[in-house]
């Protein structure tokens, strides 16, 4: 199966941009894990599509900007899809007052990260993440 990441588009007017330059940094990502790619499908969508799947499938009534799924049949691949709010992560760009790319990019690579096993959970994962985040964004070249 060769190494793949998809981008997708539900009920948004959003298409991402630096396409190219966004999966080599992810796949990038991935590799400095130690993990290996097999094939995530990001899907960028707006607050209620994203709302609807974290009703249905996590049962929690909240906006968030991201779910991740893991859907890796191969323990030794990374696989899933990342639900991206592109109106929750427009709302915390503003908030956190940081450009729209990068908070975008952070969440993209807050989902891998996820995926190849860390948790945010309890004050000490959420740090660990957030430090894995700011390293990750940091190495980004575009």
């Amino acid at each position: 199966m060769p190494a793949v990441i998809h981008f997708f588009y539900e009920d948004t007017k959003f298409h991402f941009k630096f396409v190219k330059n966004t999966k080599s940094w992810l796949k990038d990502v991935i590799k400095n894990e130690a993990a290996r790619l097999g094939e995530i499908n990001y899907i960028f969508c707006s607050d209620a599509f994203l709302h609807q799947i974290n009703l249905e499938y996590l049962n929690h009534n909240t906006l968030t900007d991201i779910v991740t799924f893991d859907t890796a049949d191969n323990p030794e691949l990374i696989e899933g899809e990342i639900y991206i709010s592109v109106d929750r992560v427009k709302e915390n760009a503003r908030k956190f007052e940081v450009p729209f790319t990068d908070e975008l990019h952070r969440v993209m690579v807050h989902g891998v990260l996820h995926l190849v096993g860390y948790f945010d959970k309890t004050p000490q994962q959420k740090k660990r993440m957030r430090k894995k985040e700011d390293a990750y964004l940091s190495l980004r070249s575009f």
